[in-house]
């Protein structure tokens, strides 16, 4: 876990915006199938956040260098989802070293 990039990423308000919607998709994403496992499509999230395409695809590859989101891509559309998994390890990190 590179803490660093962690925090960097999480420096940008639209961002963290990005990781709250994708805590609860069903409820920030209205078009949001709660069947869909791979996650909320980019263009779900870009609609939202009502930024261009490539600002938005740029701030999800920053959360997922820093390992906060994960993508899958099925045909031409990438879903991404929260790694829950590396914000409860960096929630154990700030509890013990900050």
């Amino acid at each position: 876990m590179d803490q660093l990039e962690i925090f960097k990423a999480l420096s940008n308000k639209t961002r963290l915006l990005i990781l709250q919607w994708l805590k609860e998709p069903e409820k920030h994403f209205p078009e949001y199938e709660v069947q869909n496992e791979a996650g909320v499509c980019v263009g779900q999230i870009q609609k939202k956040a009502g930024l261009t395409q490539s600002t938005v695809s740029e701030y999800l590859c920053i959360l997922q260098r820093a390992g906060l989101v994960e993508a899958t891509r099925i045909g031409q559309w990438t879903y991404y989802k929260r790694n829950d998994q590396a914000i409860h390890a960096l929630l154990q990190v700030i509890e013990k070293e900050l």
